[in-house]
């Protein structure tokens, strides 16, 4: 009773103000929106979700149907509060051109690669109604302060130019976004995601998610969202519900079922997930003397390396008079007296371990950094080179489909008027032949 008392209370209670890292894993599946909570320190999360999704074709280019494999991982090793991840989609597309005739193809590739990171800002703090004992009703009353969300901000990029030609949206373009999170109650809790992507391309787009999520009991919880994408030329949405399953503390199953709308045409998505994370978390500690207070590494200080000729002239003159580390001290033994001279006694303080580790983890980060540098230039300028590459295909692509599209309108066309003249000539054969018939009857 009290490890299911133990488990309710770390799934269905939101992470608390100091801390992100939760006893058992902390989902953002089944739904598209995102908490401003991070996974915590140590930990290595894996969230995927297999999809299918079917729609009618709409004028022009449109993808009417897809079926696909998202992969995200999160993680956070630098603070409690940031959480970086990377969120892609291997898909299969089917691409349909609708005009005066409807044709399609299959496209298989990735349909989108983002690394984005993101940080809790703000988190409220609410009132215990437990500790209340002198009023009923004070303690059962709503606290208005759940109104206040918890708040967290979002940044990412987007790398279109290895994605396949028709989510290709101008190349690398960054992503912003702000995370907001109400908690009503220990079961009902509602987050409400603002994101601006694609900045700077032609296809920058607006989109909002608002998922409510409801905590049924120990291992089950169910949800229900919406969600709206405003791009330039045309606005999407969606209304979605699910469920998921707490399997054990680093394993959770889901499964969710939207409704698309897209330029007057309904569709449907379905998708069945696993989220699964790997949990190497550690508490921080403070290593403390006797009194308690934290020890810090005290660094030998070389005052003459950097002076010049003079300076180190007149210090060693100045040693001559400084107080020296040995004394001298009398042994007897028997009769004899004896000096001897010997370093004097003084505490040492050995190197913390944690302290080393620390530096050795600043100085591989720091070349991490810079090999990342050089190689972000160097996959910078690749990806200019291919997203224009890959823009010079789709549009002789484009133009190919034109152009067979209406060679086939003009066949069409031709076949439609040879008809037409077979269809007269046979009338007038036939109303010839009745004429005559008539002549002989009279």
């Amino acid at each position: 009773m009290t490890k299911k008392l133990f488990l309710f209370f770390a799934f269905c209670s939101t992470l608390i103000v100091n801390a992100q890292y939760t006893t058992v894993i902390n989902s953002n599946r089944p739904g598209f929106s995102e908490s401003p909570y991070s996974v915590g320190s140590g930990v290595y999360q894996f969230e995927s979700s297999l999809f299918f999704r079917k729609a009618n074709a709409t004028p022009t280019f449109s993808n009417p149907q897809a079926l696909g494999l998202n992969l995200l991982f999160r993680t956070s090793f630098i603070s409690e509060k940031l959480e970086l991840n990377v969120n892609t989609t291997l898909q299969h597309d089917k691409i349909a051109f609708k005009n005066i005739f409807e044709s399609s193809y299959n496209k298989t590739g990735l349909s989108q690669l983002t690394l984005g990171a993101k940080y809790l800002v703000y988190t409220p703090k609410y009132d215990n109604k437990k500790d209340e004992i002198r009023s009923w009703k004070a303690r059962h009353s709503f606290d208005y302060k759940r109104w206040i969300p918890h708040v967290g901000v979002y940044a990412g990029i987007n790398f279109g130019s290895i994605l396949s030609d028709f989510h290709e949206k101008g190349g690398v373009s960054p992503k912003v976004g702000v995370l907001l999170q109400n908690e009503f109650s220990d079961k009902l809790r509602m987050v409400t995601n603002f994101y601006y992507d694609y900045i700077g391309t032609d296809f920058s787009e607006f989109s909002y998610v608002l998922t409510g999520t409801y905590n049924f009991n120990d291992y089950w919880s169910g949800f229900a969202e919406i969600q709206g994408i405003f791009e330039k030329y045309e606005t999407k949405s969606n209304i979605g519900a699910g469920a998921a399953y707490l399997f054990s503390e680093n394993l959770q199953f889901n499964a969710a079922v939207r409704a698309s709308f897209q330029q007057n045409e309904i569709g449907f998505y379905t998708g069945l997930g696993v989220s699964y994370r790997l949990d190497r978390h550690q508490d921080e500690f403070v290593e403390i003397d006797e009194f308690g207070n934290k020890i810090e590494e005290q660094e030998e200080v070389k005052y003459n390396e950097n002076k010049g000729f003079f300076g180190r002239l007149f210090g060693k003159v100045k040693n001559v008079f400084k107080k020296k580390d040995k004394q001298t001290i009398t042994v007897n033994d028997g009769e004899k007296e004896e000096e001897i001279t010997v370093e004097k006694p003084r505490r040492e303080r050995q190197k913390s371990l944690i302290d080393v580790i620390e530096k050795e983890d600043k100085k591989l980060k720091k070349k991490a950094t810079k090999a990342e540098k050089r190689a972000a230039k160097k996959a910078k300028k690749k990806a200019e080179k291919d997203a224009k590459k890959k823009e010079k295909e789709r549009l002789k692509l484009e133009k190919k489909l034109q152009k067979d599209a209406e060679k086939e309108t003009k066949q069409k066309e031709k076949d439609r008027l040879k008809l037409e003249k077979e269809i007269k000539k046979l009338e007038e054969d036939l109303k010839k032949e009745e004429d005559e018939e008539q002549k002989k009857d009279n």
